[in-house]
């Protein structure tokens, strides 16, 4: 069975499926995201035996020309969608088209097919689509200074719920359902917070944590998005405005998104070591043998890491070479991060400073990417997985 969520209708084996209707699916189902064929992707559903690989499960059939950007005819680059009408264009393309919209009238229209937007969000699927694209064709490509010039002008970091002349509808939450009663009107609108009011035109994103929403601002020092993960926070940005607490509003609070110096840690990450709890359990005991706290270790480590003298090849976070120690990211970055610094802390340790029943352990051929840990608990306790593999096509 498939459920139509979108607020539009769909095209199912040409049939019409409205918003929320639900329809029987099998495979060789034709499904396009649309009320018509013109403008949209074509998918085709189909059932594969499991025994091949998960990523040949999904074949898609585009005409290039149905990937292009409808404000400079190119192929996508940094794709977002728009809704409720799903257009798709560069992000910096939409961006610079959203910002003239602005200037001139209340309300933002799709440039191709002038509906009233309502949101606009990367696309990650779409993505994908065009790197296949891309890849097939390489004539495609644009040149790097084009990229540049369109990365430059880019502002859709997260979701973007755009207002216009009239009162904005509360959007739908997917940070948790019980948020679902809250309003998510801004602190800002109708009142003034740090010498700044939002307007009606004022463009709102919303926080990933909380679900509250707050000002798009490019214009101020305060960064409003996670470098490790692109997500919205509103954590660092209601702190700088000196807003602390609205019992009307929710609000994160500064701990849950501020910069990577200013952070404390007490316990190892589960995520640690590939979630291996015996070599998470060997890196506890090596550091109180040492004579060390966690925090210290890993504020030892973010110094090296800081003066780049860790390869951050690895690294779990996107925009990984800018990332500093005066950077905000968020909870769940910080543990990311902390976990790939207690590799390298372990990968760096002289057998001889590891307990005694772990420092005769022979390394796993497969290194942290050996898949046999997470389910034969005597392997993961008799070989050490903190170490890089030495079979596999693994970095």
């Amino acid at each position: 069975m498939i459920q139509n969520k979108s607020s539009t209708t769909i095209l199912i084996d040409g049939a019409t499926v409205q918003s929320e209707d639900i329809m029987l699916i099998q495979s060789g189902t034709e499904i396009i995201p649309g009320p018509d064929r013109e403008g949209h992707l074509s998918y085709r559903f189909e059932m594969i035996p499991a025994a091949e690989r998960c990523e040949k499960r999904l074949k898609i059939s585009i005409d290039v020309e149905n990937a292009k950007c409808g404000i400079c005819l190119n192929i996508w680059h940094d794709v977002i969608s728009v809704a409720p009408c799903l257009h798709n264009f560069c992000n910096g393309c939409f961006s610079e088209w959203l910002r003239r919209s602005q200037e001139r009238s209340t309300t933002v229209l799709c440039p191709q097919c002038r509906a009233v937007v309502q949101f606009a969000g990367k696309n990650h699927f779409l993505r994908e689509v065009v790197e296949d694209i891309l890849q097939a064709d390489s004539s495609l490509r644009r040149p790097k200074e084009d990229v540049a010039v369109l990365d430059s002008h880019a502002l859709i970091q997260s979701n973007l719920i755009i207002s216009g002349g009239r009162k904005r509808k509360k959007p739908h939450l997917a940070v948790d359902e019980q948020t679902s009663g809250l309003e998510l009107s801004c602190p800002q609108c109708g009142t003034e917070y740090g010498g700044f009011r939002c307007n009606r035109d004022t463009i709102h994103i919303q926080c990933q944590a909380c679900g509250g929403m707050m000002p798009s601002r490019s214009n101020i020092s305060v960064t409003q998005h996670c470098l490790g993960c692109n997500r919205a926070f509103c954590g660092a940005y209601w702190h700088s405005q000196g807003v602390a607490r609205i019992d009307s509003h929710p609000l994160c609070l500064y701990d849950t998104f501020k910069p990577i110096m200013e952070r404390c840690i007490t316990r190892i990450p589960l995520a640690a070591h590939e979630t291996n709890q015996y070599e998470q359990d060997i890196t506890e005991r090596s550091i109180r043998q040492l004579g060390r706290t966690l925090q210290d270790v890993i504020s030892e480590w973010i110094g090296k890491f800081d003066n780049h003298e860790i390869d951050r090849s690895r690294m779990p976070l996107n925009h990984a070479e800018v990332i500093t120690a005066a950077t905000h990211i968020c909870n769940d970055c910080y543990d990311k991060l902390v976990c790939f610094l207690l590799y390298w802390f372990r990968f760096s340790m002289p057998k001889y400073l590891l307990p005694p029943d772990a420092s005769e352990r022979e390394d796993c051929w497969y290194g942290y990417a050996c898949r046999t840990q997470h389910h034969n608990e005597e392997h993961a306790r008799k070989r050490n997985h903190v170490c890089r593999p030495t079979r596999g096509t693994h970095p």
